[in-house]
Formats: C-alpha cells, sequence, structure tokens
C-alpha cells in the first residue's frame, strides 16, 4: 500500500472502527463478497487495498465518526427521546443511517447504490455480527457505515476494472 501520511481526522475514524470491532479485512472480505463473480482473479488484497482508498476521504471519515458516535450515545442512553429508542431499536422507519451510509456510497457513484442495497438485504460477514441485538451493543449507524464502505470500495474496483478494459480497447 501506498505510503501516505494519514490526517488526524482519517487516524481517528480507522480507530474508532477498531474500537467497535471492525478490521479492515471484514469490509474486505465484504468487498470480495460483492466483487468475486466479477473478477476471475480477485485477491483479497485488491479488496483491502480498495476499501482502505475509500477510507482516505474526507466524507467517509466524517461519516463514521459521526454515525459511531450517535450508536456510543445510544449505548449509554445519553439521548434525548424519542431519539434514545428510536436509534437503540435501529427502528426501520428512521432512515438517517441509511442517509449517512449514502454519503459514503456517492463518492464512487451510482454503482455503490445497487452493491449498499444488495449487501444491506443480505448481511453477510461482520454485518451479520453488527446486526446482532443480543449483545447491548448499538451499531445502528455502524452496520450502515460498514456496509456502504464495503459499497463504496467495490464501486471504485469495478471503476477500475472498466478504466483497464477501455485502455485494452485503445
Amino acid at each position: 500500500m501506498e505510503n501516505i501520511k494519514k490526517s488526524e481526522l482519517e487516524i481517528k475514524a480507522r480507530k474508532w472502527l477498531k474500537e467497535r470491532g471492525v478490521e479492515l479485512s471484514d469490509i474486505a472480505e465484504l468487498v470480495y463478497y460483492l466483487q468475486a463473480q466479477y473478477h476471475e482473479e480477485l485477491k483479497m488484497e485488491d479488496c483491502l487495498y480498495n476499501v482502505d482508498r475509500v477510507l482516505t476521504k474526507r466524507e467517509v471519515q466524517n461519516a463514521i465518526l459521526t454515525g459511531i458516535q450517535l450508536d456510543v450515545l445510544a449505548e449509554k442512553n445519553l439521548l434525548e427521546e424519542p431519539l434514545q429508542t428510536t436509534i437503540q431499536t435501529d427502528e426501520g422507519l428512521y432512515g438517517i443511517d441509511e442517509i449517512i451510509a449514502f454519503s459514503i456510497v456517492n463518492v464512487y457513484g451510482s454503482i455503490g447504490f445497487t452493491n449498499y442495497g444488495f449487501i444491506d438485504k443480505q448481511k453477510p460477514g461482520i454485518l451479520k455480527r453488527l446486526n446482532d441485538r443480543t449483545t447491548g451493543e448499538c451499531h445502528t449507524f455502524l452496520d450502515d457505515i460498514v456496509g456502504a464502505i464495503a459499497a463504496a470500495a467495490s464501486s471504485r474496483l469495478a471503476h477500475a476494472s472498466a478504466d483497464e478494459e477501455g485502455s485494452l480497447d485503445n
């Protein structure tokens, strides 16, 4: 991976993901899940690289910090009602968690919406664990953020692949 100096915001976003039990390899596995059927020689390193690149985007970092902070506040019962119950129970009609996810998905174009919608319904890998309500943890925002990062990384991978194919045609 490239040796690029990370901003304080990026360092904090990566740290908070890890503290909430999300490894970059977990997200890379989601990327692989989304893209393996379209790329015969896809390697986990490619998936991890694309996840890493998505995390360099300020919009993504802001979404991570905002969402995780709201989840943590809900876990500690520090939000006012009715927001406390709405976030703590991940109420189906709330939708703000998905809006934050869309801000991540938008970074790499419309294909990200399809990837995100698919993975949000399937809930493979880390997303299944993040949606387990029996843990006492609140991941109302985090599960959507992780899915969105995977969808954005998948989109980035798809765009890169299309660019390579296009350059071969020219």
